[in-house]
């Protein structure tokens, strides 16, 4: 397991204000059956969650008073696929996280004078907190490797297999020990050997139970070019603040250069390790807990439909999604310090940042779980722009003629009579950057599938995420379908095109499922 503290995007240059299409017609050409580069059989846990050990209880509650919001959230992506998003329990407070059996309380966190997290505790009543997850959700629970202290960690581990038994899938130790301790492959491998082995045998694991190499730090071969930096789109300091712009996330090239780092790693551990192995446990758009503006808004929707797609497009089976709040010692010059983080896909509790809400992004883990549905034998591949032979994305030097803004994601059920033939669904993309502040038309493009269509005549239905701009932060006025979810549940009518011919417009900072 790889895991990404934050999926940060290649430097490209791109300007910083919405700017004309560079294409507003794509035809999607090639042959329509499932190509030689398409993706494993897709996970049904695809979009899942990282939440911090120590916000944990903001967002589930407890027995006495569960948070009915995060509820319904689940269970509305749960229905959908028929299998629960899993959770990871940890992130950079896990390395500070005990356990004490006879704590009354499920979790406590010990703030300093000076309004830093500096530890958490965890009692019994926590693990009964872990319980209000969807029926049958899978968890991870993130170990303290930090403080070098076995039997912390052994504690932790025997209380989540006493407390949620079954529910317990894997356990994981340290967050980001590549930041720590001057860790080197050898000392960490072998300290991590020793852990894993002694805690199965104690708890008496028949099969291996470990999420591994919980890393942070980015591939550089074999794209060790500048261009592949990824320290950009973060607020933990104030030369990248500036560069962390809604332009600057919400851009394929960007974000599939990225991505593209990870490659050699994802085929060299599921050779050895299987087909669904390699995760990404931990991100998030904006590091260092999000930018107003940015993170927030519906533009950060766009970026995790394409990130999840592109991601699942290489082979990374689940994709985990970091829920939480700053951490006054994760960056010295960080822009955020208390409440929730501004990347939060929804605030449980009023906070410091402001009210229970759901934001924008909620929607795009919709439409990645309907995409998905209940199939159990989807693969996909990404049409547009594509990938080069060597594997990489095609970048607008070698003819992505959007400059990054169209994409196209294929989707094939190899358990239908003719599911290799042609897709059964598409993902469609417009990802320029249209804010509902501009006073110009909005502009939109046409993708003509028709050449992927068996029938191009034949009626397909569209589903839209929509919002009147980018820059919108509210979830009541982004539609999936024709409903939002500001509430948790929807509302408003729900909404299906039936178009035939092939040709959809997508409009500036939209998406669309097609089902065929």
């Amino acid at each position: 397991m790889t895991r990404i503290l934050s999926s940060k995007r290649a430097a490209i240059s791109i300007a910083l204000f919405p700017k004309v299409l560079a294409l507003t017609t794509l035809r999607l050409t090639g042959h329509p059956s499932l190509p030689p580069t398409a993706s494993h059989t897709l996970h049904p846990a695809l979009g899942s969650f990282s939440i911090e050990t120590a916000f944990f209880e903001e967002y589930v509650g407890n027995t006495t008073s569960p948070n009915i919001l995060t509820k319904n959230l689940l269970e509305n992506l749960a229905s959908r696929t028929g299998t629960p998003a899993e959770v990871r329990i940890g992130g950079i407070t896990a390395d500070s996280t005990y356990w004490d059996a006879s704590q009354e309380i499920g979790l406590f966190n010990f703030i300093d004078d000076t309004g830093a997290l500096q530890n958490t505790t965890i009692g019994p009543g926590f693990w009964e907190s872990v319980k209000l997850l969807p029926k049958g959700t899978k968890v991870t629970v993130n170990l303290d490797l930090q403080d070098l202290d076995y039997q912390g960690a052994l504690s932790v581990a025997e209380s989540a297999v006493s407390g949620i038994g079954s529910q317990l899938d894997l356990l994981e130790i340290g967050n980001e020990p590549d930041h720590y301790l001057k860790f080197t492959p050898q000392n960490y491998t072998a300290i991590w050997a020793a852990w894993a082995k002694d805690i199965s045998q104690t708890l008496g694991f028949t099969a291996p139970r470990w999420q591994i190499a919980a890393t942070v730090e980015d591939p550089l071969w074999p794209y060790d070019a500048p261009g592949a930096s990824s320290q950009l789109d973060c607020v933990c300091d104030p030369p990248r603040i500036a560069v962390a712009t809604l332009p600057n996330l919400v851009n394929h090239t960007r974000l599939a250069m990225y991505l593209d780092l990870w490659q050699p790693r994802i085929k060299s551990v599921r050779e050895q390790l299987g087909p669904d192995s390699f995760v990404i446990g931990e991100y998030n758009s904006v590091s260092c807990s999000g930018r107003d503006g940015v993170s927030n808004t519906f533009g950060q929707a766009l970026w995790l439909l394409d990130t999840t797609f592109y991601a699942a497009s290489l082979n990374v089976s689940r994709m985990y999604i970091h829920q939480g709040g700053p951490l006054a010692l994760q960056s010295s010059t960080q822009l955020n310090h208390g409440g929730l983080s501004l990347y939060d896909l929804w605030y449980p509790v009023q906070n410091t940042n402001g009210p229970v809400k759901v934001f924008p992004s909620y929607s795009a883990y919709l439409f990645v779980a309907e995409t998905l549905g209940h199939s159990k034998t989807l693969q996909m591949a990404n049409i547009y722009p594509g990938r080069q032979a060597n594997g990489s994305t095609i970048t607008t030097a070698m003819g992505d003629t959007s400059q990054g803004e169209l994409v196209a994601y294929g989707f094939w059920d190899t358990g239908h009579p003719s599911g290799t033939k042609y897709p059964t669904k598409f993902a469609l993309l417009n990802l320029q950057i249209f804010n509902q502040i501009q006073t110009i038309t909005r502009p939109k493009a046409t993708f003509d599938i028709s050449g992927y269509l068996q029938n191009s005549h034949r009626y397909i239905t569209v589903r839209r995420l929509s919002a009147p701009g980018a820059d919108v932060k509210e979830a009541n006025v982004t539609t999936w379908a024709g409903q939002n979810f500001a509430s948790g549940l929807a509302a408003g009518k729900f909404v299906e095109e039936r178009i035939s011919g092939g040709q959809i417009e997508v409009q500036a900072s939209e998406a669309v499922l097609v089902i065929v």
